[in-house]
């Protein structure tokens, strides 16, 4: 997998500082014709406090029953809770498109598992409305669930795996492999303490 990591971070930057609300529809590099989204504005804005870059390659991934490679997988903890699982699409007509994988209150089941569910899809590409320069992603609500095998507070991922369905039906898939490099983790700003980090 080819590592973006700057572009990657960019982007989770540029939806980490504002709110996603009912904007015009991202489009995708294999059709014209943009996936609609129809969702009321979000309830907060939220800042990333914890950026973790993990290295490997998505055996799997699916956008609204499109199949596309991966050149980047993050973890983005937001300092109200939210979390998102970012995947740098590997789009040769596209350098800003990415998808998320979002939801809040994800749990440890063990020192080796951690579940998020899914409550909707960040949806970001070159054609989005842009804050400092930078396109924020729209919103899909969605239900589904990822989970991430691995020791967080070890740094070691072994995989991701996300399901997600949308309001319209449309399905979304994420298998990301690790090839054994250590998550670089990046934190931004201290968290409150009565949020669950997967990385203590």
């Amino acid at each position: 997998m080819r590592l973006r990591r700057p572009v990657l971070a960019a982007t989770l930057t540029a939806f980490a500082v504002a709110s996603a609300s009912a904007w015009t529809s991202p489009c995708f590099a294999e059709d014209s014709k943009p996936i609609a989204v129809n969702n009321p504005p979000a309830q907060q804005t939220a800042l990333i406090d914890l950026l973790a870059l993990m290295s490997g390659h998505c055996k799997t991934l699916t956008v609204a029953g499109r199949t596309y490679a991966c050149k980047a997988v993050a973890y983005a903890h937001a300092d109200k809770g939210r979390v998102n699982f970012a995947v740098a699409v590997d789009d040769p007509n596209d350098e800003n498109h990415v998808v998320s994988f979002s939801g809040e209150n994800g749990k440890r089941a063990d020192d080796n598992s951690y579940e998020l569910p899914i409550d909707r899809m960040l949806l970001n590409s070159k054609d989005r409305p842009k804050v400092d320069g930078l396109p924020v992603p729209a919103e899909q609500a969605s239900t589904g669930v990822c989970r991430q095998t691995g020791n967080f507070a070890a740094k070691k991922v072994n995989d991701v795996t996300c399901t997600a369905t949308d309001n319209e039906g449309r399905r979304y898939e994420l298998l990301f492999v690790s090839d054994g490099t250590p998550v670089s983790v990046r934190r931004i700003r201290q968290s409150s303490p009565s949020i669950q980090d997967p990385f203590k």
